[in-house]
């Protein structure tokens, strides 16, 4: 009798259902549109279509952060049918081998970077700077620049430095195609600037340094105590 009852109750894993074409979307959505296709009726299919896209909606709100979200939902729903839908929908049917398509590769710079405190990001800055013109935007955009680039240097090096350190750096790293203006100046470091590296706050570190000296004086005290 035991067994006759373990036998009925077997569970039926996820493994051994039929493939979901969207897992994100459940299996409640995919027995939807299974059960959309059933209709008959050209009208109520269409209907149930829509409804079917605003739970989709639902159960996906990350969805809305998409250009053109509503095209990606029916999308969506034409893939979870198998392609075998037939409703009017406000966009066409994407082609199968769409899915197969291998998105494009992302260029990647395997250039070494120059000076790894200033970052690659300031590299192509030079480089757009140096097609630029001569001329009062140019001289800007080099003061600007200067300016961060000495923002960082201070992070990585806290010893001062000088205005011509970093018109030397931007020369250097713009393989001489930028020459400074002469009389250019950047103005005074505000005292009052917090030159920290990434991910290091001063002010939680301060605090950090304080508890552990607060609890070591705690714990030789209770130390002390015992003896």
């Amino acid at each position: 009798m035991e067994n006759r009852d373990i036998d009925t109750c077997k569970l039926l894993y996820n493994t051994e259902r039929v493939k979901l074409y969207i897992p994100e979307y459940g299996r409640n959505v995919q027995k939807m549109v299974d059960y959309l296709k059933t209709i008959e009726d050209r009208e109520k299919r269409n209907e149930q279509a829509r409804a079917i896209i605003k739970v989709m909606e639902i159960l996906n709100p990350s969805v809305h952060l998409q250009e053109d979200y509503e095209h990606k939902l029916w999308d969506h729903l034409f893939i979870i049918s198998g392609f075998d839908l037939d409703v009017d929908a406000p966009y066409p049917m994407p082609a199968p081998e769409s899915l197969n398509e291998r998105p494009e590769m992302v260029p990647i710079k395997n250039k070494p970077i120059k000076a790894t405190h200033y970052g690659r990001n300031i590299e192509s800055i030079i480089d757009l700077i140096a097609e630029k013109e001569d001329g009062e935007t140019k001289t800007a955009m080099i003061r600007s620049l200067a300016i961060y680039m000495r923002q960082q240097y201070l992070i990585w090096n806290k010893d001062t430095v000088s205005d011509e350190t970093i018109f030397q750096d931007i020369e250097k790293l713009s393989d001489f195609r930028i020459k400074v203006p002469e009389g250019l100046q950047l103005g005074r470091v505000d005292s009052a600037q917090n030159f920290s590296r990434p991910g290091l706050n001063p002010s939680r570190s301060g605090r950090n340094q304080n508890n552990q000296r607060n609890n070591q004086r705690n714990n030789q005290k209770n130390n002390f105590r015992k003896k």
